[in-house]
């Protein structure tokens, strides 16, 4: 296995809507696996493939504390959405920023394991925040894109000023 990079804001690749997955095969398997160490690694609880410009539809999870609930979707819809809660969301694609974004409490998702069958899953609470912004990836829109032109740009600032001090 093996880390693989993270796209950053504004990179345009993280704008890009990325296609079903149709092969489901080893090269899939180990695409997985390479995902699911670099989400650990950067101690993220989400990571969509187009943060590894992989514009595929696939997506990996684990909100557990203990990191020991790794959740996989491929191809995933939301078939049902209820309720509405706010909750502070950050990135891997957009490091050091958070921001408070409206979404569904409660989702019924239908996606695809590795061996492409087909399941549903209820989520809830922060397993929800954590789809939907991960899905969102998929359909090239960052948690960014919800906040007003003012905050946007003063996230853009803030970003800019980490890049100066990272060359320096």
């Amino acid at each position: 296995m093996s880390q693989l990079s993270i796209l950053e804001y504004p990179d345009p690749r993280l704008r890009t809507i990325a296609t079903p997955v149709v092969d489901f095969n080893e090269a899939l398997e180990i695409l997985v696996n390479n995902m699911r160490e670099t989400m650990y690694q950067a101690n993220g609880i989400g990571l969509a493939a187009t943060q590894v410009d992989i514009h595929q539809r696939l997506l990996v999870m684990d909100v557990s504390a203990e990191q020991d609930d790794f959740m996989l979707f491929i191809n995933p819809e939301i078939i049902a959405r209820d309720g509405l809660q706010t909750h502070e969301e950050g990135c891997l694609s957009v490091p050091g920023i958070f921001a408070n974004v409206k979404r569904a409490e409660q989702l019924k998702v239908r996606a695809q394991s590795l061996a492409g069958e087909t399941f549903e899953k209820d989520l809830d609470g922060l397993a929800a925040v954590c789809l939907q912004h991960e899905m969102d990836h998929l359909q090239g829109k960052l948690f960014v894109d919800y906040l007003s032109p003012l905050k946007r740009a003063m996230v853009n600032k803030k970003l800019e000023k980490q890049r100066r001090q990272e060359v320096t």
